[in-house]
């Protein structure tokens, strides 16, 4: 015997017929969706113009510019990619973006931008300020000079998570040329002097000046890092800062603090690690720090400058007493310390 309330749900299900006594066409969970308008991810021949795209306008999507000549673009938004083709003498500014970024046959632009690729083709005198969390590539191009990714706005931090992008990981220095030409340099670094806002000034519309930005290095969401510039002394010192409610903060503070020092932050990275790696990089110290790499990624900086070492174990005694962390014990020990942790992490980053 059926149930009569098995019968009612089962009718309450029949999509209703329309006057003409035909059923409406299926919906599916596709056909719902927000329609996306291609347009709204273009920019395309564009000419003296300040444009651009506020947080929440871009959500992930793709984005291509392209044909444009002396604009200003600035996309405050994270992306899946972006793709710049043929532009000439412009400014731009790109927010997070999860995969790649591709510049091909563009002439005379000044860029600051984050992502996980980066790849340069057919391209004369760019200048970009990048965080990068792999090696970025240049290829068939000349006049390529790079600078640390130094931005904030207040959307930024979130921006980076939704890319998956850690503000730690960043090879902005570390390029590869594919189309090397014997005896001359395709790219450089830029002074270290050289100012973010010169290069890639604020917006002037009354529409993206609503974004509260700062080029300021003390304030940018990307630690300022040297890279591979020239080290200013012998003396480097290794911190390692495990996963936590505040790990984030506490590498935040201690970069803040050395550097007002008078040492320099030389690279940065966001990594796991396994008990092998442990033993490689903390040795017989090792063992202390195995039960806190299963609570997530460590935290590693390098700092550099003469009494490095007994700076930064003072600063670690005196600000962040009862917090677990791995800092280099001497400066003979310092410069192994470094290579071991770095080395395997560019490995295990495929860099």
């Amino acid at each position: 015997m059926g149930c009569f309330f098995s019968k009612r749900r089962k009718a309450e299900k029949e999509p209703k017929k329309t006057e003409g006594g035909e059923k409406p066409p299926k919906q599916y969970s596709w056909d719902q969706r927000e329609k996306v308008d291609p347009k709204d991810y273009l920019l395309s021949g564009l000419k003296d113009e300040t444009v651009g795209r506020l947080p929440g306008k871009v959500a992930g999507q793709q984005f291509l510019i392209q044909d444009c000549e002396n604009c200003n673009i600035y996309i405050f938004d994270h992306s899946a990619t972006v793709t710049i083709d043929d532009c000439t003498n412009c400014v731009i500014f790109l927010g997070p973006v999860k995969g790649s970024v591709f510049f091909r046959n563009c002439r005379d632009c000044r860029c600051a931008l984050a992502c996980q690729q980066f790849r340069v083709r057919d391209c004369r005198k760019l200048e970009v300020f990048l965080c990068c969390a792999t090696q970025p590539i240049i290829e068939s191009s000349t006049n390529i000079k790079f600078g640390c990714f130094q931005w904030y706005y207040p959307e930024l931090a979130f921006q980076f998570k939704d890319a998956g992008l850690s503000i730690f990981n960043n090879t902005w220095s570390n390029v590869h040329d594919f189309t090397p030409v014997s005896g001359e340099l395709n790219w450089s670094l830029l002074p270290e002097d050289a100012v973010v806002q010169d290069r890639v000034p604020l917006p002037t519309t009354e529409e993206l000046k609503a974004v509260r930005i700062s080029t300021e290095a003390n304030r940018s969401i990307v630690p300022v890092s040297r890279g591979q510039r020239q080290k200013s002394s012998d003396e480097s010192c290794l911190v390692v800062l495990f996963a936590g409610d505040y790990t984030i903060a506490n590498a935040r503070k201690l970069i803040d603090e050395m550097v007002n020092k008078g040492f320099f932050l030389v690279q940065t990275k966001e990594v796991s690690m396994k008990a092998e790696d442990a033993q490689r990089v903390f040795r017989e110290k090792a063992a202390d720090f195995l039960p806190l790499l299963n609570k997530g990624p460590v935290i590693a900086l390098e700092f550099n400058g003469d009494g490095a070492v007994e700076g930064c174990q003072l600063i670690v005694n005196e600000t962040f007493n009862g917090t677990k962390m791995f800092v280099s014990e001497s400066k003979e020990t310092a410069s192994a310390d470094v290579d071991s942790f770095y080395n395997f992490a560019d490995i295990q980053m495929g860099i």
